[in-house]
């Protein structure tokens, strides 16, 4: 192991991914809050939502260019991680903690959410952006990226569990309002509690960074950032599908009572990939690459939800979910890494390390995930008639949300393999860029 950084010193920067992932999780369950529970009309959610995808799409590389160009006594992250956090995690809260419904006021509770939204979203971009621009800093090598990725994917699945299996049984226990308090005021304890183990390498920073253009068109004509962020949109299509409808696909599929049931669903897939990241790491990743490795889980993950389209018993949804789970832990495994690669070569072209660039414009395209998924969502409840002020939903609903379930994970995992068989750094490429980048650094 690369003796670069302390055990310590991974382990508090990883602890701090819980304050990432469970506010990205939990934002699933706007759909479930907002139009199952508060009875806002599906298809204008759906459509709000959609339009929300553009702006996320928008504010992620502003934020990144901003934060590569960002200069203060701090630092050029750590800022964003200080003064950012505190804010998100309240509008966090606030999203879950709607003053009137739909039936009252369905107008009012549109115009509430969408401000809050933009909020919750431009300064929870602030943190994501100076939290994840910090890894290819503070690890340069391969074996200290490695081992992090291992640790905060520990903590992400960990956060996958909290924020995507928890919501539905909290809000029933305690009520969406007291869970969403709950989740800011744990969320911002993580990221404040992992401070302190930030460090920048102020010495690699460059005094004349590039100006936006050049810097886009560095960017957006890197064949490696292209295909390896298309295909990492295509798991948060998986992911987000998932954790959007699977409330739906209990109830109105299965015919079940939705909290408690959906809840252990998920959390089946989320522990079934943590405990499998290390034989992951141990038996495919450290035996072949990155790329492989993602091919492999994404065809796995795609194939696994097949048998939502027509499974019938618990039992039976128990097991796809865990299938799905062993894909997964492959995908969340090399999301990181690979991004630290593309970071790497782009540095070799333009002698800059910009990594808030990368992170922000590998957001303005991966965030476009939630997009498709209301999109497809919307279409879902307009084409097979769902309505959640019907006390019974039409029969044409649970093979609405059984499509729903399937179809989008499978299009996408199938889209990432085409993208990721195009990726250039792996095999002998991706070594010579290693070697290049040490002897640069003198190491």
């Amino acid at each position: 192991m690369d003796a670069g950084t302390s055990s310590s010193t991974r382990w508090r920067y990883a602890a701090m991914n819980l304050g990432l992932v469970i506010p990205a999780q939990v934002s699933s369950f706007f759909f479930l809050y907002y139009v199952d529970h508060l009875k806002v009309d599906p298809v204008k959610f759906a459509a709000l939502m959609t339009a929300f995808a553009l702006y996320n799409a928008i504010d992620n590389p502003v934020i990144g260019y901003l934060s590569d160009r960002t200069r203060t006594r701090w630092g050029r992250r750590i800022p964003y991680l200080l003064f950012a956090t505190l804010p998100t995690m309240l509008f966090l809260a606030l999203l879950f903690n709607a003053p009137f419904d739909a039936v009252q006021n369905p107008a009012g509770v549109l115009l509430y959410f969408g401000v809050l939204w933009v909020l919750w979203e431009t300064t929870f971009t602030m943190v994501g952006t100076g939290y994840l621009s910090l890894l290819p800093e503070m690890f340069r090598s391969f074996a200290e990226r490695t081992d992090v990725s291992v640790r905060m994917n520990a903590v992400q699945v960990v956060g996958l569990l909290i924020g995507l299996a928890l919501p539905p049984l909290l809000a029933t226990q305690i009520g969406w309002g007291p869970m969403g308090i709950l989740f800011a005021v744990l969320c911002a304890a993580a990221i404040y509690g992992g401070v302190g183990a930030l460090s920048e390498r102020v010495a690699s920073v460059r005094a004349a960074p590039l100006p936006l253009l050049d810097a886009l068109r560095s960017t957006f004509t890197n064949r490696s950032f292209l295909t390896i962020v298309a295909a990492q949109t295509m798991r948060f299509v998986a992911t987000g599908t998932l954790a959007t409808g699977m409330g739906f696909f209990v109830k109105y599929s299965l015919g079940a009572e939705g909290g408690l049931l959906t809840t252990l669903l998920l959390a089946t897939a989320f522990v079934t990939a943590g405990a499998l990241l290390w034989p992951w790491r141990r038996f495919v990743a450290e035996k072949y690459d990155a790329r492989t490795t993602l091919l492999l889980a994404f065809t796995l993950s795609g194939l696994a939800v097949l048998p939502l389209a027509f499974i019938g018993s618990v039992p039976a949804a128990f097991l796809t979910t865990a299938l799905f789970g062993v894909g997964l832990a492959g995908m969340i495994l090399m999301g990181d890494v690979v991004l630290a690669d593309v970071i790497d070569e782009d540095e070799l072209r333009t002698g800059q390390r910009r990594e808030g660039s990368y992170y922000g414009l590998s957001g303005l395209i991966t965030t476009l995930s939630t997009g498709v998924v209301a999109a497809v969502f919307g279409w879902v409840a307009l084409r097979y008639g769902y309505d959640p002020k019907l006390d019974v939903q039409p029969d044409t609903v649970a093979q609405g949300f059984r499509l729903f379930m399937t179809v989008p994970p499978l299009i996408g995992s199938a889209l990432a393999v085409v993208f990721l068989w195009f990726y250039p750094l792996h095999g002998k490429r991706l070594q010579d860029i290693r070697r290049q980048l040490a002897a640069r650094r003198g190491g």
